[in-house]
């Protein structure tokens, strides 16, 4: 099983491909609680060039707080991430974590259906992209 689902996309600026994922997680009931620009951070800590790439870290509060109650350590595994990268000067790559896979290692059954519910939001915010 893949830990994440991915789509590339053709001849779309990195901030714009950005601006779609951000659009169509809001769709699905999504906001984004962080962001972290890994290019800029490397830059800064390391001196080193790296590509663009942004953590995005997106958040359901409905099926957040539904996980809570079902698990009270799930709090280690939130925010849902999603990242955009480019991976060649015309291409952008979108993927996102399957919830499903993260989840399988707690063994709670209340996680495993509100898991299934989170994937087919972010698969659906993935094809629509």
């Amino acid at each position: 099983m893949n830990y994440y689902f991915n789509k590339t996309l053709e001849n779309v600026t990195f901030d714009k491909a950005i601006e779609r994922v951000t659009e169509e997680l809001k769709k699905e009931g999504f906001g984004i609680l962080t962001e972290i620009d890994v290019q800029a951070t490397l830059k800064k800590k390391l001196d080193v060039d790296f590509r663009n790439y942004r953590i995005l870290g997106a958040c359901n509060p409905p099926f957040a707080y539904k996980a809570l109650q079902a698990e009270n350590k799930i709090g280690t595994m939130l925010p849902c991430n999603v990242i955009v990268q480019q991976i060649s000067d015309t291409q952008i790559e979108i993927a996102a974590v399957d919830p499903v896979a993260s989840m399988q290692a707690i063994g709670n059954e209340n996680l495993g259906n509100i898991a299934n519910e989170i994937r087919s939001k972010l698969e659906k915010v993935i094809e629509n992209i």
